[in-house]
C-alpha cells in the first residue's frame, strides 16, 4: 500500500506529516558563517600542501630513476663497444686460419692432409702465441672430427658434429660465418663459450670449421671489476641465452631469457632497450638496460636495484614529507580549535535530538525547516545538503520523491499539511513507506504557527504481529494455511458465493504416510509433506484454496463449473499429481491419497456440515481400499456410526475375552511334518457373526486397542502351546504399538511364566515398521527378548523400505517371505528370483525361511526346489480353533493337503 492511500484515511495532521522528508542534520555548519569558510579554506590549504608534497616527491623519484637509467645505459654502451673489440681481437686468429685454409684447399681430404701434420701444429701454436692469449685454436673437418689443435700434436680425437653451430654451418649455407654458443666443454671440465668460424672452399663448399673458446669465469672476472654497487652485469647471446654474469649465478648460466619484455623490446628497437623489471633471478625490482654488439650475436645487459638507486631519494622525500606534515598539522590544529568552539555551541542540542529513537522535525509558520535530527535523515535516506534549516516543505517533499521514499502528489500533500496546521489539533497515524516499512507519525502544533513532528519506525513491532498472525493461521512446515485459516476461508466462501457459483471441499489423506514416517524417519516424512504441498499448489487454480489440516491431511476449496464430471476430472488430476515420485533426500517415494469430496449447497449449507461431509467421504475412500476418491453420500454417515459402534463392540469383546485365538499350522518342507503354528485373532460377533480381521484389526490400530488385543493373544497362545507336543512352536505377531511401549520383554516374560511354556517354543513375529523408527531402542528390546530365550522372526520381509539392512543389524532367527511374492511364484518369474535371493540371504545369515500364503502344489514344489525351510497357507490348512488344530499336531496323523 502506498503512502498516498494510507494518508487519505488519516485525520488531522497525521496524514500530511507522514510524508515529511527529514531535513538535514541540525545545520551546524550552515549557520556558522565566517567560521565555516575559514575551516573550508584551511582544509583546502592542507589539501594543497599534501598534493604539492606528493607531486614534489614523485618528481624527485622520477629524476633519480632517470639519472640511474642514463648512467646504466652509458655503462652498457661502453661495455658493448669493449666486447665488440675483444671478440674481434679474440676471433682474429680464427679468421686468419680460416682464410688461409680457404686459399690452400679445395676438398675435405685436402683439409685433413694440410692440418694433420706436425708442421701445421707449430703454425697454429705460433698464431696463438702471436695473439698474446692462451686460448687454443682447433680445426675440425666436415664430419665434425678434430683434425688439428694448437694445444697438442697429434690432436686428441674430439667430435663436435652434434653441436648446433656445426649443424648450422653444414646444413645452412646462408648461416653466419661466425657463431657463438655456451656449451659443456669436451676438452676440459665446466662450461665454455665457443666462437666458431666456418671454412669454405673456393667454390663455397663447407669444408670444416675453426674454433676458439673462453670460459664464463674469465668474462665474469672482468665484469666484477666494473659492476656498479647493487648492480649486475651480464653477457647474453642474441637468442637470449645467458653466457656470463656477475654476480655469478650458477643456475642462471645457460638459461634462456628471450621471453623477457626487455629482451623483446631490444629485438624490436635496434638492439637496445631500457626499462624497469622484476628480476627473474632474485625477484627484486630493478632498472635494466640491454644493448647488442655491432658485429657479433651477443648482447650486454646491466641492471641496478631500484631500492638502492632510490636510497638518496627516500631521505629527501622523508624530509619533504616531515615539513609538509608539520605545516598541515599546524593548520589542522587551528581548524580543530575553531570546530571545537562551534561544537560546544551546538553540543547540547545535538545530544538531545540525535539520541532520540524517533525522527524529529520542526517547521515554522512559513513552512521552512528549523530543525531535524539524524534519525529522520537515515530513516528516509535523505541528503543533508538538500534538507537543511531554511528548506521549504515543498522542496523536502520533492527530495523525498527523488530518493523514492514518497509516492504521491506533492502539492496535494502540502495543502493538506497547511490545512491541518491551521486547525491547531494534534494528530497521529501509521503509514507504510514504498520500501515496506511502517512509520508512526505524531504531529503537535506550536505557538505562533508551525509544528513539531516525531516519526518512529515500528516495522519490527508490526512484523512481529504479522508473524504471530501467520503462526496462528499457517502451517510452519509446508507454509500452507492451517485448519483455523481454512475454516475461516470456507465461511467466507459460503458468505460471498451466489446460488450459481459452485465449489467443492476436498479432504486429502496421504495413504501409507505412517509407514514412511516409521520406516525412514520423521525428517523424510516432513520432506514428503512439503513435496505434496508444493504439488497441490501447482495443480490448483489461483482461485482455489489449499490448507494442511494436520498430520498428513490436506483440505482444498475448489471452484468448478457445476458439472460433477468436471469436478471428478479435477480430483483425478490431483491424485495423479500426488502419485508422481517425490524426491526426499536420498529417497524417491511414490505415495497415493484417499480423497473425500463434499459439494457446497448440496452436501451442506454451513461450514460445519461441509467439513463433516468431506471428512466422512474421505474415510469412506480409505475404507474402500485407499488410493481412490469418494463423493459424499447420505449413507456414509450411517457407515461412520457403524464403524464407531464396531469399535465399541470390539473394546467390549477384548475386555470380555470374546476374541478367539485360532492357529494356522506351519509345515517343515524337508521332513514334511508340522513344526508349529501361528496364532491369529478371530472374532465372532453375537449379532454380526464372523468379523474379518481385515475389518477389526485396522479399527483396533486406529483406536489404540491393538496393544490390549496383542497382549491377550500372546497369553492365550502360550497357554495353548503348553498342551502341544514338545517339539511344537507357536508364533505370535507383535504390533508396533506393543513394541514401542518398552514393556514388551516384561509382558513376554510374564506370559511365559504364567503358562510354563519353554521360551524356545515361542516365536515373536515383528514387522519392519517396528524396527526403523528407532533402531537403537529396537535393538535393545530385541536383545532383551533374545535373552529371555524367545525366537525372533522378521515378518512380511521385502515389503518395506530397507529390509536388507535388518539382516545384519538385528538378531533374527527366521525370515517370513510375504505372500505377495508367493502368489506369482512360477518357473522363470521375477518372484522366483526374489524368493531365491531371500532364501540365499537368510542362509548366509544362518536364518530359516517360512513362505506365507502357499495355496497350490506348484508353489509348494517350487519352494522345495528353492530350498525354503517352511511354508504355511491354505494348501496345508487355514487357521483353525485350538481344539481342531491339536488333531493335526499329532505326529501319528499324516499330513494332508487340500485338493
Amino acid at each position: 500500500m502506498t503512502e498516498d492511500k494510507l494518508s487519505s484515511t488519516s485525520s488531522g495532521m497525521a496524514a500530511p506529516m507522514a510524508y515529511f522528508t527529514a531535513p538535514q542534520r541540525t545545520g551546524l555548519l550552515a549557520n556558522a558563517g565566517p567560521v565555516f569558510w575559514a575551516c573550508l579554506c584551511g582544509l583546502a590549504l592542507v589539501a594543497a600542501i599534501v598534493t604539492g608534497t606528493a607531486l614534489t616527491i614523485s618528481n624527485l623519484r622520477q629524476r633519480e630513476i632517470q639519472r640511474g637509467q642514463e648512467n646504466l645505459q652509458n655503462t652498457v654502451r661502453l661495455l658493448a663497444r669493449h666486447f665488440d673489440r675483444q671478440f674481434s681481437d679474440f676471433e682474429s686468429v680464427e679468421r686468419s686460419v680460416a682464410n688461409d685454409l680457404a686459399q690452400r684447399i679445395s676438398s675435405p681430404n685436402d683439409l685433413k692432409g694440410v692440418v694433420s701434420s706436425e708442421t701445421y701444429y707449430h703454425y697454429l701454436r705460433s698464431k696463438v702465441n702471436d695473439s698474446g692469449d692462451f686460448a687454443g685454436v682447433n680445426v675440425y673437418g666436415v664430419d665434425g672430427n678434430r683434425l688439428a689443435s694448437s694445444a697438442q700434436w697429434p690432436a686428441a680425437p674430439v667430435n663436435l658434429s652434434d653441436r648446433k653451430y656445426f649443424q648450422a654451418f653444414k646444413t645452412t649455407p646462408e648461416a653466419s660465418a661466425v657463431m657463438i654458443q655456451l656449451v659443456q666443454s669436451r676438452l676440459s671440465s665446466g662450461m665454455t663459450i665457443v666462437i666458431a668460424r666456418k671454412i669454405l672452399g673456393r667454390d663455397g663448399q663447407f669444408l670444416g670449421m675453426v674454433t676458439r673458446s673462453t670460459t664464463p669465469d674469465m668474462i665474469e672476472s672482468f665484469l666484477s671489476s666494473i659492476v656498479p654497487t647493487d648492480g649486475a652485469l651480464a653477457l647474453l647471446h642474441q637468442d637470449g641465452t645467458l653466457l656470463a654474469r656477475f654476480p655469478h649465478s650458477e643456475r642462471a648460466l645457460g638459461q634462456n631469457f628471450a621471453a623477457s619484455p626487455l629482451y623483446a623490446q631490444a629485438a624490436s628497437s635496434d638492439g637496445r632497450a631500457t626499462m624497469q623489471i622484476v628480476s627473474p633471478l632474485d625477484g627484486q625490482e630493478r632498472i635494466a638496460s640491454v644493448r647488442y654488439l655491432d658485429h657479433y650475436p651477443v648482447a650486454v645487459l646491466g641492471t641496478i636495484n631500484t631500492s638502492a638507486l632510490l636510497a638518496n631519494w627516500k631521505d629527501q622525500a622523508r624530509l619533504v614529507a616531515v615539513a609538509a606534515g608539520g605545516a598541515s598539522a599546524i593548520i589542522l590544529l587551528i581548524l580543530g580549535f575553531i570546530l571545537h568552539y562551534l561544537r560546544r555551541q551546538r553540543q547540547r542540542l545535538r545530544l538531545a535530538v540525535n539520541n532520540m529513537r524517533q525522527g524529529l522535525l520542526l517547521f515554522d509558520a512559513s513552512e521552512r525547516l528549523i530543525l531535524c535530527n539524524d534519525v529522520y535523515l537515515e530513516m528516509f535516506g535523505l541528503s543533508s545538503r538538500i534538507v537543511q534549516p531554511g528548506t521549504k516543505l515543498h522542496e523536502i517533499m520533492q527530495h523525498r520523491i527523488d530518493v523514492g521514499s514518497f509516492v504521491g502528489d506533492v502539492e496535494r500533500h502540502c495543502e493538506m499539511i497547511r490545512a491541518a496546521s491551521r486547525t491547531g489539533q494534534s494528530s497521529q497515524a501509521v503509514v507504510e513507506t514504498p520500501d515496506g516499512r511502517c512509520i508512526q507519525v505524531k504531529n503537535q502544533p506550536v505557538k505562533n504557527g508551525g509544528w513539531v513532528s516525531t516519526l518512529e519506525d515500528i516495522t519490527v513491532q508490526r512484523r512481529a504481529e504479522e508473524r504471530i498472525w501467520k503462526l496462528a493461521n499457517y502451517d510452519v512446515l509446508t507454509g500452507l494455511p492451517n485448519r483455523a485459516h481454512f475454516v475461516d476461508e470456507l465461511r467466507r466462501e459460503l458468505e460471498v458465493s451466489s446460488n450459481i457459483e459452485h465449489f467443492a471441499v476436498l479432504f486429502v489423506d496421504t495413504d501409507e504416510f505412517k509407514a514412511v514416517n516409521d520406516s525412514l524417519g520423521h525428517h523424510v516424512g516432513d520432506e514428503l509433506l512439503e513435496s505434496i504441498a508444493e504439488v497441490l499448489r501447482r495443480c490448483l487454480a489461483p482461485s482455489d484454496f489449499v490448507a494442511r489440516l494436520g498430520g498428513d491431511e490436506f483440505a482444498i476449496i475448489m471452484h468448478y463449473s457445476g458439472q460433477q464430471e468436471q469436478l471428478a476430472a479435477l480430483v483425478q488430476r490431483i491424485q495423479a499429481a500426488i502419485r508422481q515420485p517425490h524426491r526426499c533426500g536420498p529417497h524417491t517415494l511414490s505415495v497415493d491419497a484417499s480423497i473425500g469430496v463434499a459439494i457446497s449447497k448440496v452436501d451442506g449449507l454451513s461450514c460445519e456440515e461441509l467439513l463433516r461431509a468431506a471428512d466422512l467421504a474421505m474415510y469412506e475412500a480409505k475404507a474402500s481400499g485407499r488410493r481412490t476418491y469418494q463423493f459424499f453420500e447420505a449413507g456414509m454417515e450411517k457407515k461412520a456410526r457403524d464403524r464407531k459402534l464396531l469399535e465399541s463392540d470390539l473394546r467390549q469383546a477384548i475386555e470380555n475375552e470374546d476374541i478367539e485365538v485360532h492357529f494356522q499350522p506351519v509345515l517343515d518342507l524337508r521332513s514334511n511334518e508340522i513344526g508349529g503354528c501361528e496364532a491369529l485373532a478371530r472374532w465372532v460377533h453375537p449379532e454380526r457373526g464372523y468379523v474379518s480381521p481385515a475389518d477389526f484389526i485396522p479399527i483396533a490400530e486406529q483406536s489404540g486397542l491393538i496393544e490390549q488385543l496383542g497382549d491377550y493373544v500372546l497369553r492365550r497362545a502360550c497357554l495353548e502351546a503348553m498342551t502341544w507336543p514338545d517339539q511344537m512352536k507357536v508364533a505370535v505377531n507383535v504390533s508396533p504399538a506393543q513394541f514401542k511401549t518398552g514393556a514388551l520383554p516384561l509382558k513376554v516374560a510374564s506370559a511365559l511364566a504364567d503358562s510354563g511354556l519353554s521360551p524356545g517354543s515361542l516365536e515373536l513375529e515383528i514387522t519392519e515398521a517396528v524396527l526403523i523408527r528407532d533402531a537403537k531402542t529396537a535393538l535393545e528390546t530385541l536383545y532383551q527378548l533374545r535373552q529371555l530365550g524367545a525366537r525372533l522372526a522378521l515378518d512380511d520381509f521385502g515389503t518395506g523400505y530397507s529390509s536388507l539392512s535388518y539382516l545384519s543389524k538385528f538378531p533374527f532367527d527366521k525370515i517370513k517371505i510375504d505372500r505377495s511374492f508367493i502368489n506369482e511364484l512360477s518357473d522363470g518369474s521375477r518372484s522366483a528370483g526374489i524368493v531365491r535371493a531371500v532364501i540365499a540371504l537368510a542362509a548366509e545369515h544362518r536364518m530359516s525361511t517360512t513362505a506365507e500364503g502357499v495355496e497350490t502344489e506348484q508353489q509348494r514344489n517350487m519352494l522345495r526346489h528353492l530350498q525354503c525351510d517352511e511354508m504355511q497357507g491354505f494348501l496345508l490348512s487355514p487357521a483353525k480353533p485350538a481344539a481342531e488344530i491339536k488333531k493335526m499336531l499329532n505326529p501319528a496323523v499324516p499330513v494332508k493337503f487340500a485338493s
